[in-house]
């Protein structure tokens, strides 16, 4: 497919990247865009879970298959379908279900590690970051956790302290300095929407 625009939508957990993405998504519409999470490329780990907030360290960039994931841009770049691995968090392994990815005119890559490898930076067009302080990005990922992944306040807190945030200071903000654009102040996001909308439709015309 001619003219296939890949953006990196990438920042912190809780930064408001996956917001960003849903909002532009809509925006450009379900013909023309899709979204593609990096959550979905989780390994396996089931044999290694222990408990809610234990030893896996899912905000490392081993947990995540990305070799994978890389290979469904280029092939989705090249206007082939795909399909979409589901890993369920509830039993930390992969489901037989897929997701049937055709292709679009735009593929939007949110994930807060994408923009770490080397093999998947080189799949994107352009990249933005969301650049949030911790308690902000905490709250907004308590929120998350305990009401759409089932989990327990303290095991999120726990998380956070021993994996999220250490992790984020390795992989995460080092990576921003890879993005084409960095948001800082939610003031932005608005602005930064529309922007990007009207530049997105102008690279795919």
């Amino acid at each position: 497919m001619a003219g296939v625009y890949v953006l990196g939508v990438a920042g912190g957990s809780g930064s408001g990247k996956t917001y960003f993405a849903r909002d532009l998504q809509k925006r450009l519409g379900d013909e023309l865009c899709s979204i593609i999470y990096q959550d979905n490329f989780y390994i396996d780990q089931s044999n290694k879970f222990d408990f809610d907030g234990g030893s896996v360290n899912f905000d490392h960039p081993s947990s995540l298959d990305f070799p994978l994931l890389a290979r469904k841009i280029k092939k989705l770049k090249q206007g082939l379908s795909c399909e979409i691995p589901i890993y369920d968090f509830a039993t930390h392994a992969r489901k037989k279900e897929t997701i049937h990815q055709p292709p679009k005119k735009v593929i939007l890559i949110d994930g807060i590690l994408i923009l770490e490898p080397r093999i998947v930076r080189d799949e994107l067009d352009d990249s933005i970051f969301f650049d949030a302080d911790a308690e902000l990005r905490f709250s907004r990922r308590l929120k998350r956790d305990v009401e759409e992944r089932g989990r327990t306040p303290e095991g999120v807190r726990n998380q956070f302290d021993k994996q999220v945030q250490p992790m984020h200071e390795e992989f995460v903000q080092p990576s921003m300095v890879h993005a084409r654009w960095v948001v800082k102040d939610l003031g932005q996001y608005d602005s930064t929407l529309t922007e990007l909308e009207s530049y997105i439709r102008a690279q795919i015309n």
